[in-house]
């Protein structure tokens, strides 16, 4: 008898990643270190109010991945211990009772005592889970799976099933960094903590999204106390509609009847995370007030649930709401905003009484809170370290870190000192920027420089903490690193943050030119190079043809090269229309595409940085993820070969295998060492 030997590859069984046991050579800050931290996220109050579980995620540089999983500790930070050792992450970890956790594994629903013990699955959903939350009473679940909307080649014609043809018949035919087959749909099932069983899409057949892709979650979603309402953040439109509009209403779905109602009808921009109080007598939800401007002011509604009537809680409240919970009385909801370069926690009545509970100008960002008692329980990040679980007492907002995840690691690198600067603006304003100075910082020394140029372009420079951009891995390097508050910034009201529509190449371009040479001035600087991502990746090719010799290396990753072809090629219109010198009011519609007449828009196109080319002398770096259909690969392919063209020292690194972002482990070092690469070349003597 013949023995047939396969020569197929045994799939290698994964390994449990869990806390690296790290001795830091030198105390020197790497990007191997940085990826080897934990990563703290998603802090869930225990039912009683005396626990919290949460998750980790360890890193494996040499398997290119992370694994989360599951810690339980005691709301004052004693007891903690690891719940779960798998080899693949545990997600979305919710509290079933006191004794009991859930959480999503494989794509399905595992339950286990929260002593520990044998975990088993109570779930087997076909299409699988990707996120999923518990009703109230604990007796049914929402959760949210793919829904089918793309046609393949045998779909149309089963005679040819190889056929890889893609057919297209509108807009948003690709999102973020995939062509859209599924999109998110919700359904509500009933759980006995058994099974999962009887689920029922709430929105059927339609070819809507819920939650919200590319970035929404069940946060969408809530459900009412008694279980009879769910109310849900959809934008029900597709294609061309879709693409042009941020037109989300919250809508009430009949748990009974299945009948819907629009709840805010009416309302034309982002209406997003509602949530009903806990006693069910009202709903709060967040709200942007113009369609197709997704950076309009994030303001905080709450609805009388009985009379249906609604207000708006921060009225006088100048900054973004971020996110929010409700207290346990159901009269004061938490939220956190970043005001001023920070992430401060602040709460509102329902009279729109607005305070402070954390001390003004903590060097920290704090994320959602949750009430535990007397306290509130939120993360918080700053430059320097990632994100640790605080507690904060509600009587005068001191705080407490209760988690120390990092500290032993980060205790054996070099200090980082950090402080704030406030700028003087070509237009006699104030900017708050941030700068990093390197370790053992002499003041009569003289170091390289970074200026971050950051992306949005309506985003924060806070005390946020990325394996993205890295200012304390940056600075660790050797370099002194400035961070500007520049226009279009959030956390500086509404009027500042808003100025950069229609005007990117106006006062944030000059914002930046006095924030570096601002530091210019300084005994302590060399010679400066500029980065950033995505508008920051714009803002570097427009210096690059402005700077006139300030910047001596400069680095773009997913930067927009020329305006009139990224109008063409991006998904979402919203964005373009609004931003590239449109406007959308009630009454009044102007384009912001190529062929408008628009004056903002003729301006904008007109001044596209693949314009300035001719006037680029800085070496420059460029990268770009082939999957990004945000900023499509081709601006970065396109700003290369034209430094080429024009004899500019240049490079370029594509990564196949990443969207807007670098994410996976070993594409992030080899990132970072060519980042530090380029810029030690150029700017250290």
């Amino acid at each position: 008898m013949a023995v047939v030997a396969s020569c197929a590859p045994k799939a290698e069984k994964a390994t449990v990643i869990e806390k690296h046991d790290i001795a830091i050579e030198n105390g020197h800050f790497t990007p191997e270190v940085m990826h080897q931290l934990g990563k703290i996220t998603d802090v869930q109050i225990s039912p009683d109010g005396t626990k919290l579980l949460y998750g980790v995620t360890y890193t494996s540089i040499e398997e290119n991945r992370g694994v989360r999983n599951l810690f339980i500790m005691n709301v004052d930070g004693s007891g903690n211990r690891q719940l779960t050792h798998l080899a693949k992450s545990a997600s979305n970890a919710r509290w079933l009772d006191d004794d009991t956790v859930l959480y999503l594994n494989g794509g399905q629903l595992w339950k286990m005592p929260a002593s520990g013990g044998k975990a088993v699955k109570v779930s087997d959903i076909e299409s699988g889970i990707n996120e999923f939350e518990l009703t109230p009473d604990g007796k049914g679940i929402l959760y949210s799976y793919d829904f089918k909307v793309a046609k393949t080649g045998a779909d149309i014609y089963p005679d040819v099933p190889k056929s890889s043809a893609r057919t297209i018949e509108g807009m948003m035919y690709r999102h973020w960094d995939h062509f859209v087959k599924a999109i998110p749909h919700t359904c509500l099932a009933k759980f006995d903590g058994k099974s999962v069983t009887e689920p029922v899409d709430l929105l059927g057949e339609e070819p809507y999204e819920l939650p919200t892709a590319p970035f929404s979650g069940l946060e969408d979603l809530s459900v009412s106390p008694d279980g009879k309402s769910i109310a849900y953040s959809c934008r029900k439109k597709v294609g061309r509609d879709y693409a042009f509009s941020t037109n989300t209403d919250i809508y009430l779905y009949d748990v009974e009847s299945g009948s819907v109602v629009n709840l805010t009808e009416g309302m034309m921009g982002y209406d997003t995370a509602p949530a009903f109080s806990p006693d069910g007598k009202y709903m709060a939800w967040c709200s942007m007030e113009r369609d197709g401007y997704e950076a309009d002011r994030v303001r905080l509604f709450v609805r009388d649930m009985e009379c249906g009537e609604a207000h708006e809680l921060t009225g006088g409240f100048i900054y973004d709401v971020n996110g929010f919970s409700w207290g346990d009385d159901s009269k004061t909801i938490y939220f956190n905003a970043i005001v001023e370069g920070v992430g401060e926690i602040w709460k509102a009545d329902l009279n729109g009484n607005l305070a402070r509970v954390t001390p003004q100008h903590e060097f920290m960002d704090f994320g959602t809170p949750k009430q535990a008692g007397d306290r509130l329980i939120a993360t918080s990040t700053t430059m320097l370290r990632p994100a640790e679980i605080m507690s904060v007492s509600l009587e005068d907002g001191s705080w407490q870190q209760i988690s120390h995840e990092n500290d032993d690691i980060l205790a054996q690198v070099e200090e980082i000192k950090m402080a704030e600067f406030w700028i003087p603006t070509s237009d006699g304003k104030q900017m708050l920027t941030w700068a990093l100075f390197p370790p053992q910082f002499d003041p009569d020394a003289k170091y390289p420089a970074i200026l971050f140029c950051n992306g949005g372009p309506q985003s924060s420079c806070s005390q946020s903490w990325s394996t993205r951009w890295n200012f304390r891995l940056m600075a660790s390097q050797g370099y002194v690193v400035i961070i500007p508050n520049r226009r279009g910034n959030v956390g500086f009201g509404q009027e500042w943050k808003e100025q950069i529509s229609g005007d990117y190449i106006g006062q944030n371009m000059k914002d930046y030119l006095a924030a570096a040479d601002y530091f210019l001035a300084k005994p302590y600087v060399g010679k400066m190079g500029a980065t950033g991502a995505s508008y920051g990746g714009y803002s570097i090719y427009y210096l690059a043809g402005i700077h006139q010799n300030r910047f001596s290396a400069l680095i773009a990753h997913a930067g927009i090269f020329n305006q009139e072809s990224m109008y063409m090629n991006t998904e979402e219109m919203w964005f373009p229309e609004w931003d590239n010198g449109g406007c959308r009011r009630p009454g009044e519609y102007m384009s912001g595409s190529p062929w408008s007449k628009n004056p903002a828009a003729v301006r904008h196109y007109a001044n596209s940085p693949h314009k300035l080319v001719d006037k680029w002398t800085a070496p420059i770096l460029v990268t770009h993820g082939e999957l990004d259909y945000r900023v499509p690969v081709d601006q970065g392919m396109s700003a290369f070969n034209a430094a080429q063209m024009f004899g500019v020292p240049s490079k370029m690194i594509l990564f196949p295998d990443e969207n807007h972002w670098i994410l996976k482990p070993q594409n992030s070092v080899h990132w970072n060492r060519e980042f530090f690469a380029w810029f030690d070349k150029y700017l250290k003597d």
